[in-house]
């Protein structure tokens, strides 16, 4: 494919640059709050994970309490 020269106007240059500008720095500011949800999820992910394993903790003890209420005591 041959190239061939595109002539814009001067003023038209100009506003297309500007524009380009604009979204490049649109752009920028995407992927900053996309970084910031990420990082939000991370932590929520992390705060689940210690909820779960602190519940599952809980359970034990309860089990534990259960099983040695109904079990008769030897001496």
């Amino acid at each position: 494919m041959d190239r061939m020269p595109v002539f814009v106007k001067v003023e038209e240059y100009e506003n297309v640059l500007s524009l380009v500008k604009t979204i490049h720095k649109r752009l920028d500011e995407a992927k900053e709050t996309l970084q910031k949800v990420n990082e939000l999820k991370n932590e929520e992910d992390h705060q689940l994970e210690i909820w779960h394993n602190t519940l599952g903790e809980v359970e034990k003890k309860i089990n534990f309490i259960t099983n040695s209420l109904n079990e008769p005591q030897k001496f």
